[in-house]
């Protein structure tokens, strides 16, 4: 077996390893990790991924010949953009540039997003004190206006170039809208290039094919 083999479930965290892999037009077997029903716990998974979070990835020849296993969807779409090739130039500036910008995704916005989403949506009824939500809403529309005056500047966020630093930002944008449904509170709509980006991103037939692989429901 030769193949890349994706664990995971189409969370903005997920989709990232799954439209990677199909940008880079990688083969690969996906399996549905069901975070809800407690899959990466399993003994198997845990092998995998000692964290227990999803995505993991395991390329069958990484290491020498012998299989690799890859948690982390930074560290997955790093390892993948050099093995393929694509996506992260081999130019030291561009590719500083883009590590930042992929850092920027897993330092700041999955995190603030993050628990932003949980306040907003599923701790509704657990915590009735208004920090937790203001914190990170404010933060959340902070990291936004960084994302708009950069994408003022660039027509991606790194630059002129698509790259993995856009495949990791574009489904937590996303799921602001489309999941968390935060749009009012947000005030997404004034984010003109920003909702562009993802929208234009979100068009690519690569992308459309990785967005919901191991789909939630």
């Amino acid at each position: 077996m030769s193949k890349l083999q994706l664990y995971s479930l189409a969370t903005p965290n997920g989709k990232k390893a799954s439209i990677a892999l199909e940008e880079m037009e990688l083969p690969y077997d996906a399996h549905r990790i069901d975070i809800l029903a407690g899959d990466q716990f399993e003994d198997e998974y845990v092998k995998i991924n000692p964290n227990s979070k999803i995505p993991a990835l395991v390329d069958p020849i990484g290491d020498s010949g012998q299989p690799l296993s890859i948690m982390e969807s930074g560290a997955i779409l790093i390892y993948l953009a050099e093995k393929s090739g694509r996506f992260l130039s081999t130019d030291p500036v561009k590719r500083n540039q883009t590590l930042q910008w992929l850092f920027f995704q897993v330092g700041h916005v999955g995190p603030m997003f993050g628990q932003f989403g949980h306040f907003f949506k599923y701790a509704v009824d657990k915590c009735d004190h208004p920090y937790p939500l203001e914190r990170y809403k404010n933060e959340t529309i902070r990291l936004l206006n960084v994302l708009e005056n950069q994408l003022k500047k660039n027509e991606y966020i790194a630059g002129q170039d698509f790259s993995i630093a856009d495949i990791a930002i574009v489904p937590w944008v996303d799921c602001l809208k489309e999941f968390y449904e935060a749009d009012e509170t947000l005030n997404l709509s004034h984010l003109e290039k920003t909702n562009h980006w993802v929208s234009k991103i979100k068009e690519r037939p690569r992308v459309k094919k990785g967005w919901n692989v191991c789909p939630v429901e």
